[in-house]
Order: C-alpha cells, then structure tokens, then sequence
C-alpha cells in the first residue's frame, strides 16, 4: 500500500490556512484533475480522489485538529466516508456544492450518473472516563445514549407504511436538476439539488403518524465501546455508523467518543511512564531496607540501597503504559524524597548533634557535584 502523503501538501496550503483558503485550493485541484478534463488518465483520476480525500478532513474543524496531532496514524481513524476509498459518486454527492452550483454534474456530464442524495445522520459525541489500569490494559465499557433511530413503522422511509411515496416529478428520481451552458471549455452541464425533493428523488404522499414523516425516532440504546490499550486524555476515538440516524434513511453518523482520565491517588502519568513519589524516612535512606510502592496493577517490594540520596530516580521497566501505536511499554519512575523531621526530642538531638561532626555526615565533593550536576539538568 503507497504511503498517503500529507494532506496540506496535496492540497499546496499552510498549515494555518483558513478554510476560505482550503476550500479555493481544493476547488482549483477538481478542476485540474477531473476526470472529463483528462479522460482516461488513472493518476489524475487518483489525484482528483486524493484531493477530495484531504478536503473532507482539512474542511471539518475536528477531523483537522486530530489529523493535526496525529497525522495518517490517528487513533480510531476519522470516520470518515473515504475509509473505504472514495467514489466519483460520493465526491459529487459530498462536495459538489463547493462549486456554487456551476460545477457540481462536471464536464460532459461525468456527474449526471450519480443517483438521488443519500441524506447522514449527524454524529454523536460521548465522554469516556478511564482509570490507569483501563488504558494499561484496554478496556470494554458501555454507555446508554439518547438518539435518533430510524422509525420502524416506516422503516426509515418517513412515508406511510413505509410505501406512501412517488418518484420526484421535477427530477424525475435523479435528485438533481440539470443545465447545459456553453462556456471558453466547451459545453458544460451543470447540475443543482432538485429543490422539490431536496434531492432525495422521492416525494411523501402520506407521512408516518410515528416520526411525523421524519424518518427517525428517539430511543435510548446501549452501546458497547472497545477502547485500546494506550490512549490518552483528550484523544477522540470514532465508531462509524452508531450515531443519528439520517431522515428518510441513508447513512448514520458517527459515535465520538472523547477520552478522560481520572487521576490516581498515587500515580501520576507522563507520557508512557507512570511516576511515584517516594518519601523515605532518614533512617531508611541512610540504611537502606524494603519499601512497598504502587503500581497500576497493584503493590511490589522494592529494595533501597544504603545511602540512597534524595532526588534519585529508580526505574521498574515495563511498569508503565503501552504505546497506542504498540512501539514498547512505559516505565514506573519512582522519584526519591527524604522526610526530614520538624520536631526533636532532647535525646534525638543529642545523637544527632553527636552525629554531625562524623565523617560520614558530611557531603564529600563528588556528592556535591552530584547534586549539583542533577539540579543544572533541571533547569536547562
């Protein structure tokens, strides 16, 4: 499979182009590569779909700011109707009104043989709160939301019985109403929605007393939602087709579903790594001994060395968090604190006091320099 170049470049925008600009671009690359301008030419063909393919993403403020983050490699794809591969039919049928209606049926009437408007369904947009241990492992969650279904007693159809309709007499069933102009590139059809059956291609004759001629109803519906191992807060994952559904039948909308975490009493993330903050008693520092940490799937013993030094950073390897691309497996960071205490007894004190003129209390050179060394990374 060829590698999908970048959707700004196919289009020959910035990155910060409006969408005024991303429209007009788009606009001058149909017309360059459609097909009745160059019949028979498979790489204008498949240049004329690449730049639909980039309009749908770059023209819609959400799908943009995912492909922004991500690139190609987005988590749940864009749910989008190029997933499967763009058809001349679906180009036309999505953004032929791109093109003021001077354009929408091509040339020689390429686009004439696109049948009536198939109406979507808007798309639903959930919230998904995850736990540490839900994005370890990935997680199964359900979810009831409120939407529009089609309506069973029409079976979508808005029409009585699911039959009490005719075929559109303006468009004679098209969905469309064509002209022809004479313009410098010869004869060009033009083609518009059919204003009489918003280009459906069918009229009601009786509406459904269920949706009121609609289509489409409310119900609540349990919806099982797989989330992948790895994602992370403000990703948005897509289930295509378990949105709205569409008045008088066509395509449901997409089911976004946003991530949330929920943030763990102990643990807190950093990118694929997973960080505790450790406080050690003096004693246990100077001395060393076994300590009990948190992980995401529970507690494990730890061994502290012997004159182990605030700031030290242990690591457990493979205790983190999966990448959502399956490159490797965050680590657990435990950071190392030392509890200094804020009140003496006279007898400790004294030991300490006793303490302070020992060799070994006193920092050498090489841990100052240590110390010093750790801090200037910091800051840099």
């Amino acid at each position: 499979m060829a590698t999908k170049r970048d959707y700004y470049e196919v289009l020959e925008v910035t990155k910060t182009a409006t969408f005024e600009e991303i429209k007009k671009a788009y606009r001058k690359k149909a017309i360059q590569y459609h097909p009745d301008k160059n019949p028979g030419d498979e790489e204008a063909e498949d240049k004329f779909k690449e730049a639909a393919e980039a309009y749908e993403i770059l023209s819609d403020e959400q799908k943009r700011a995912k492909y922004d983050r991500y690139g190609h490699s987005a988590p749940g794809g864009f749910g989008s109707s190029h997933s499967g591969g763009f058809s001349m039919d679906d180009i036309f049928s999505q953004f032929g009104d791109i093109f003021g209606g001077h354009f929408g049926g091509g040339f020689g009437g390429f686009g004439g043989q696109r049948g009536p408007r198939a109406n979507r369904g808007s798309d639903l947009r959930v919230k998904v709160k995850l736990t540490l241990k839900d994005i370890a492992a990935g997680v199964e969650k359900k979810i009831k939301v409120n939407k529009f279904v089609a309506c069973t007693y029409c079976k979508g159809t808005g029409a009585d019985g699911g039959t009490a309709y005719e075929t559109c007499s303006t468009c004679k069933g098209s969905g469309v109403v064509t002209r022809v102009m004479n313009t410098i590139l010869g004869q060009m059809q033009t083609q518009s929605t059919c204003p009489t059956c918003n280009g459906e291609g069918k009229t009601i004759t009786k509406k459904c007393s269920h949706c009121a001629g609609e289509g489409i109803v409310k119900e609540e519906e349990v919806i099982s939602i797989n989330i992948p191992a790895g994602v992370a807060e403000g990703m948005q994952l897509s289930m295509s087709g378990k949105g709205n559904a569409a008045r008088h039948g066509g395509v449901n909308g997409d089911l976004l579903i946003l991530v949330e975490e929920e943030q763990h009493p102990e643990l807190f993330r950093d990118d694929n790594d997973v960080v505790y903050n450790l406080l050690l008693s003096f004693s246990t520092a100077a001395l060393g001994g076994n300590v009990v940490v948190p992980t995401i799937d529970g507690k494990v013993k730890v061994t502290i060395e012997p004159g182990t030094q605030p700031g030290k950073v242990l690591r457990l390897k493979n205790k983190g968090l999966p990448s959502i691309n399956r490159y490797g497996t965050g680590d657990l960071l435990i950071n190392i604190s030392v509890y200094i205490p804020e009140t003496l007894s006279d007898s400790e004190k004294s030991t300490l006091t006793g303490l302070e003129n020992s060799p070994n209390f006193q920092p050498s050179k090489s841990v100052k320099d240590k110390i010093f060394r750790h801090f200037r990374k910091m800051f840099d």
